[in-house]
């Protein structure tokens, strides 16, 4: 029945169908999107451990050391630092990979928009978006990769921080917590 009020949505079918594949990746764009503000966040952290232990080994050089077992201080400065250039390096790249994903994915929905128009027969087209989201998700997969390696830096970086102020708690508390301590364990 043909009602002057509401077109026949039929003959709009195969633009909505155009609408909708290129809305498709706006998920993974915002995946992407998110993932770069995380680890954008991740990287201001490691910023900001590198400034406090650049102020701290300042503080270890500039007059008389205020701090007891500067050696191991400096040693300690020296090891997380490397492990913060790592981490730095690895969120770096990882971000690199979640900008040319994020570009991938905006690709892929601007080709299917394109084709729509340059190539109705559809014989070779279907191709070319579809490579653009795979290659999207390789990126997305290739730099959640790098992540879990440096997260595994992380740990070990704490680990390592923790391990050290234990030494040094050890050193320096008194006998009779050291005492106490170990007759709780």
């Amino acid at each position: 029945m043909f009602d002057a009020h509401f077109p026949d949505l039929t003959m709009l079918a195969p633009t909505l169908g155009v609408l909708t594949a290129m809305i498709t990746p706006a998920i993974l764009i915002l995946a992407a999107g998110q993932l770069i503000t995380s680890t954008s966040n991740r990287l201001g952290r490691v910023v900001d451990r590198v400034r406090a232990l650049s102020a701290s080994f300042e503080e270890l050089e500039t007059g008389e050391p205020k701090t007891a077992f500067v050696e191991e201080r400096r040693r300690h400065i020296f090891n997380q630092l490397d492990k913060l250039t790592s981490r730095a390096r690895l969120l770096q790249l990882s971000m690199t990979f979640y900008y040319l994903a994020l570009a991938a994915f905006i690709a892929t929905s601007v080709i299917i928009g394109l084709l729509a128009f340059v190539t109705p027969e559809k014989q070779v087209s279907p191709y070319i978006p579809v490579g653009a989201a795979l290659t999207g998700m390789g990126l997305l997969f290739t730099s959640s990769i790098l992540l879990i390696y440096e997260a595994r830096l992380a740990t070990t970086a704490v680990i390592d921080e923790m391990g050290f102020i234990t030494t040094l708690g050890r050193r320096l508390a008194p006998r009779e917590w050291i005492d106490v301590r170990g007759a709780k364990e």
